[in-house]
C-alpha cells in the first residue's frame, strides 16, 4: 500500500479466530451521535494560578457574568485547566475578563477578613476542530493526527465538565460522599465512576467504570488525630502524648484543609503546614507587646477554657496558632499519601466485587451521569447508547502440561485455569544437600520439636514432588527478630556449611509476622551480602504443616535451586523451540506519590532454555519516575550472555513483553528501547540482528467483560480463563487485544491488555494471543493460569524485591517507611542468584 503510513506501531493483522466463539458485554457504551458540528477550541490562562476546582469557579462565575454579553449566551465545557471546548465560535479572538469570585457568604454587619479575590481570564481561539479526521481515523482511512487527538480530548471535556461541576473529580474519575466506608486511621473510601473516550474501529466509545479512592474523614480535627494515632479516644492522650506521636501526627496532617468552628463568622480555610512542639498550654506569642499563650488567649478573647490544652496547636499562614479542638477538617480532601497495609486490605476488601454486582453498578452510574438529559452534550448533539456494547470473544483452549514422566499424571489438560500437584513430581527435580533454618523467635513462640516436625513435613512433600535431599537434619537456629539480623543469617551459613563440608545452598527462615521489616532484612542480606536463596516461611504455617501449604513453598524452593517445574511440549511452542528464541520480561517499578527520595527501579528478565521455564534476572537503579529503561542495553548484553553461556547458541528471535508503560509513552518507548535491545545486539557481534517483536502489556486500565450467558461464563460470573478479545473494543487499526488468562479467586477479573509496537517475526494474531495464553501457564509459583505473561510477571517480583535491598531504608509495619534511600544506597544482588530464580 502506498502513501503515508497508518501508524508508526504495527497494524491489525487479520483478527484471530482459534478457540470456542462466545459473545461478552464489555463496560462500554456506544457514542451513537458525535457532534455533527464544527468545535471550537480555545486556550484559557487564569491569573494568579489556583488548582483546578478553584478555576472551575472562576470559569463558571465568568458564565453567569459574561456568557449572554461576550460568548453569545454559548454553553462551553472546560477541563478546569487551559483548555475550553464550545459548540458555537465566540464573537473575537482573543479577549481577557476580570472576574471577582465572590467570598464565601459573610453575615451583614461583620467586615469580611480578606477582600475577594480577583482573577483574571484569557481566552483565546485555539482552533476550529471538524470531527471528519476523526471519523477517517476511525474508519482506518488516516493516521491519529493532532487534530483527531484534539477532538478526542474535546469529548473526554464534554463528558467529564457536569460531574466535576458536581461531585469530587479526580483525572477521568468523580466521587461522592454517599455510602462512604471508613477506613483504618482516619480515611474513608469514597465510591465514584471512571469515564473515558476511546476511539474503536468505526465508532467512538465511553469506556464507564466503578472507581473508588481514599478520602480524609471530615470534620472534628481532634476526632481525626485520635484515629490516626490509633487510640480508642482523646481521652487515651491525657495519659502522654509523646514526640513521636506528634511526628506521627504531623506527618499525616500536614497540608490539610481546615476551618475553625469558635467564630461563625469566618468561612475562612485554612492549610496546615506543621505541628507546635508544645502544647497549647504553654505556645507563647507576644500580643500587644505582652507575652501570653494560646490557652490564655482564647479564654481571655472568647471566654473559651480549652477542654484539651495538653495537645498541640496547628500551625497555619504565618504562624498562626490554632487549637485542634477548634478546627474542622473541610470534605472532600483526598488521601494521596499510600496507604499501610491495614488500610489496603480494607479498601480491597470494600472494592471487591463479584461481576454481576459490578455491571450493575455500572448501569447505576449511568443514570447518575444520566447523558441524555446532560445539556452540554445536547448543545453540542452528542448521544451515547444506554446499554453496555456486546461483542465477539473466543475462549482459547488450554495448553498440555507437562511434569516429570515418571508422574502418575505426567501430561494433562488443566479445567478452568487451576490444577494441583497430586500424583505430580516437577520437571526437574533440584537437589539440596547443605542448607540451615533459622527460627525468629524463642522457643516459647516455637518449640523445637515443632520446628522439626515442619521440617520433616517439607522433606516429604519435596522429596513426593521429586526433589532430592540427601540431607535430613539441617542445624536449626533460633535468632532474635528484632536483633542483629545479617549477624544471625551469617552465622547460620557457617552452621549449614559447616554441618555438612559444603557450600550452604538455602536458608529456611521462619517468621513471627507477615510485617515487612523483618522479611526485607532478610531479602537485603541474603540476596547482597551473603548470596543465597532464603525460603521465608510464617510461623503460624508451621505448627500444623498442611501438605498443600508446603507443596506451594515446594515450588518455589526448586525453582530458587535452578530446577524446573513443568514445561510445555517442543509442539505446543514452535515460535520457541523452531529456533532459539529468548524471552524478556522487563517493568520499571516507580516511588509511590509523594516519595521524594527514594528511585525508580528498572528490572528485566530473560529465559534461559526453549522450554521458557527458567528466567535469570537483571536489575538497575534509575532517577525517580522516568519511564524508559535507562541502561536497557547493558541489561539486554548481561542476559544475552547467560543465554549463550546457558544454550550454547546466541538467540536468532527476541519477544519482548514491557510492563509498566502507558499509552502517552508507546512512541518514545519504543524508539528508545528497540534501539538499545539492537545496539545490545551489534556490542555483542555487528553482524547479529536477531529478528525483534516488542509487546507493551498493561494491566492499568478499566476495561471489563461479562458473559452474556451464565452458563458461559465460570462460577464466579467472570468469562473463563482464555478469554480473548479482538474486535469491537480495541484500537482501529492496531495490533492490540484483551486476554484474560486466569479463571478469578475474587471480585472480576482483569483481562491484561496487550499492545505489539514493532514485529519483525510476522506473528498472527492467533499465533500471538495463543502463544501468551500458553505462557501464563508456566508461572513456577502455583498451579494456576496467571493473569500477566510470566516474563512481565517476574520482572516486576523482581523491581519490588530490588526496594529491600537498600541500606538507608527504615522499613514500618504501618506506616510507609522512611528513607534516606537515594540510588547510591542499593547494592548488587549477587552474580550467582542472578542465574536462579531468587525474586520467586
Amino acid at each position: 500500500m502506498s502513501g503515508p503510513r497508518l501508524t508508526e506501531f504495527v497494524k491489525r493483522p487479520n483478527p484471530g479466530s482459534a478457540g470456542k466463539a462466545i459473545k461478552i458485554n464489555a463496560n462500554f457504551f456506544e457514542i451513537t451521535q458525535l457532534p455533527n458540528i464544527n468545535v471550537y477550541h480555545y486556550d484559557v490562562t487564569i491569573t494568579p494560578d489556583v488548582p483546578p476546582l478553584v478555576n472551575r469557579r472562576v470559569f463558571e462565575h465568568m458564565l453567569l457574568v459574561y456568557g449572554k454579553s461576550d460568548l453569545d449566551g454559548s454553553r462551553p465545557v472546560f477541563d478546569g485547566r487551559k483548555n475550553i471546548f464550545s459548540p458555537r465560535v465566540f464573537p473575537f479572538d482573543s479577549k481577557t475578563f476580570d472576574i471577582t469570585l465572590p467570598e464565601d457568604e459573610v453575615p451583614k454587619g461583620v467586615v469580611p477578613r480578606r477582600p475577594p479575590r480577583a482573577f483574571k481570564v484569557k481566552i483565546k481561539k485555539a482552533s476550529e476542530i471538524n470531527l471528519e479526521e476523526l471519523h477517517r481515523f476511525l474508519n482506518a482511512k488516516s493516521a491519529l493526527s493532532p487534530n483527531c487527538l484534539t477532538a478526542i480530548m474535546a469529548l473526554d471535556i464534554l463528558i467529564r465538565h457536569k460531574p466535576a461541576m458536581l461531585y469530587s473529580s479526580v483525572g477521568r474519575s468523580f466521587f461522592t460522599p454517599d455510602g462512604a466506608q471508613p477506613l483504618y486511621g482516619g480515611v474513608e473510601v469514597w465510591n465514584g465512576f471512571y469515564q473515558s473516550a476511546r476511539p474503536t474501529l468505526g465508532r467512538m466509545m465511553i469506556n464507564l467504570d466503578v472507581a473508588a479512592t481514599a478520602y480524609y474523614q471530615s470534620g472534628s480535627l481532634l476526632e481525626l488525630a485520635v484515629k490516626i494515632l490509633d487510640r480508642r479516644n482523646i481521652d487515651d492522650l491525657r495519659r502522654g502524648f509523646t514526640d513521636r506521636d506528634r511526628a506521627k501526627l504531623e506527618k499525616n496532617l500536614r497540608g490539610l484543609l481546615i476551618k475553625v468552628t469558635h467564630r461563625s463568622e469566618v468561612k475562612r480555610r485554612f492549610k496546615i503546614t506543621k505541628l507546635t512542639p508544645t502544647p497549647a498550654s504553654s505556645t507563647s506569642f507576644m500580643k500587644e507587646n505582652t507575652k501570653t499563650d494560646v490557652a490564655t488567649y482564647f479564654f481571655q478573647t472568647y471566654g473559651r477554657r480549652l477542654q484539651y490544652p495538653f495537645m498541640p496547636c496547628v500551625v497555619t499562614g504565618r504562624d498562626v496558632f490554632l487549637p485542634m479542638e477548634i478546627c474542622s477538617v473541610i470534605e472532600g480532601q483526598r488521601h494521596i499519601r499510600k496507604l499501610n497495609e491495614k488500610q489496603t486490605a480494607d479498601m480491597i476488601k470494600f472494592t471487591c466485587q463479584p461481576p454481576q454486582v459490578r455491571a450493575n453498578k455500572i448501569k447505576d452510574g449511568l443514570k447518575i451521569l444520566n447523558y441524555h438529559e446532560n445539556e452540554f452534550l445536547n448543545d453540542f448533539g452528542m448521544k451515547v447508547a444506554t446499554e453496555m456494547v456486546q461483542i465477539n470473544a473466543r475462549v482459547l483452549p488450554a495448553p498440555t502440561i507437562s511434569y516429570h514422566p515418571s508422574s502418575r499424571q505426567a501430561n494433562f489438560v488443566p479445567r478452568d485455569g487451576a490444577w494441583n500437584l497430586r500424583d505430580k513430581r516437577v520437571a526437574t527435580g533440584a537437589t539440596l544437600g547443605s542448607w540451615g533454618v533459622v527460627v525468629f523467635g524463642t522457643e516459647r513462640d516455637l518449640p523445637l520439636t515443632f520446628a522439626q516436625a515442619f521440617i520433616r513435613e517439607l522433606i516429604v512433600t519435596c522429596v513426593d514432588t521429586g526433589m532430592t535431599i540427601p540431607n535430613k537434619q539441617p542445624p536449626i537456629l533460633y535468632a532474635n527478630p528484632h536483633g542483629d539480623i545479617e549477624g544471625s543469617l551469617k552465622n547460620a551459613w557457617m552452621r549449614a556449611g559447616n554441618a555438612v563440608k559444603s557450600q550452604p545452598q538455602l536458608l529456611v527462615c521462619i517468621l513471627p509476622n507477615t510485617g515487612v521489616p523483618l522479611y526485607a532484612e532478610i531479602k537485603r542480606v541474603s540476596d547482597t551480602v551473603i548470596g543465597i536463596p532464603t525460603q521465608c516461611v510464617q510461623m503460624s504455617h508451621t505448627r500444623v504443616p498442611k501438605k498443600q501449604y508446603c507443596a506451594n513453598v515446594c515450588l518455589k524452593i526448586n525453582v530458587k535451586l535452578g530446577g524446573m517445574n513443568a514445561f510445555l511440549s517442543p509442539q505446543q511452542t514452535p515460535f520457541l523451540t523452531q529456533k532459539p528464541t529468548i524471552l524478556f520480561g522487563a517493568d520499571v517499578s516507580h516511588p509511590s506519590p509523594g516519595d521524594t527520595t527514594r528511585p525508580s527501579i528498572a528490572s528485566l528478565v530473560g529465559s534461559m532454555d526453549a522450554k521458557a521455564a527458567r528466567y535469570a534476572a537483571t536489575v538497575r537503579v534509575q532517577t525517580a519516575r522516568t519511564e524508559t529503561i535507562a541502561d536497557l542495553g547493558g541489561m539486554v548484553v548481561e542476559l544475552l550472555r547467560t543465554f549463550f553461556q546457558t544454550c550454547g547458541q546466541k538467540p536468532e528471535r527476541i519477544l519482548f513483553y514491557r510492563d509498566g508503560v502507558s499509552e502517552g509513552q508507546f512512541a518514545e518507548v519504543l524508539r528508545s528501547e528497540v534501539a538499545s535491545v539492537r545496539a545490545a545486539c551489534t556490542t555483542l557481534d555487528a553482524n547479529y540482528k536477531p529478528t525483534i517483536t516488542f509487546v507493551v502489556v498493561q494491566k492499568r486500565h478499566h476495561a471489563r467483560f461479562f458473559p452474556a450467558r451464565r452458563e458461559e461464563g465460570d462460577r464466579n460470573g467472570n468469562c473463563m480463563a482464555g478469554t480473548v478479545v479482538d474486535t469491537g473494543i480495541v484500537h482501529p487499526f492496531e495490533f492490540d487485544f484483551y486476554l484474560q488468562s486466569h479463571a478469578g479467586l475474587h471480585g472480576t477479573s482483569r483481562p491484561t491488555h496487550y499492545h505489539v509496537l514493532y514485529d519483525e517475526n510476522r506473528f498472527t494474531s492467533d499465533s500471538l494471543q495463543e502463544f501468551t495464553y500458553k505462557l501464563c501457564h508456566l508461572y513456577a509459583r502455583c498451579t494456576r493460569t496467571v493473569s500477566l505473561v510470566p516474563a512481565a510477571y517476574y520482572a516486576h517480583l523482581v523491581a519490588a524485591r530490588a526496594r529491600f535491598h537498600s541500606k538507608g531504608e527504615r522499613w514500618s509495619d504501618t506506616e510507609s517507611s522512611e528513607s534516606n534511600a537515594d540510588e547510591s544506597t542499593y547494592l548488587a544482588v549477587k552474580p550467582d542468584l542472578l542465574r536462579v530464580m531468587y525474586f520467586m
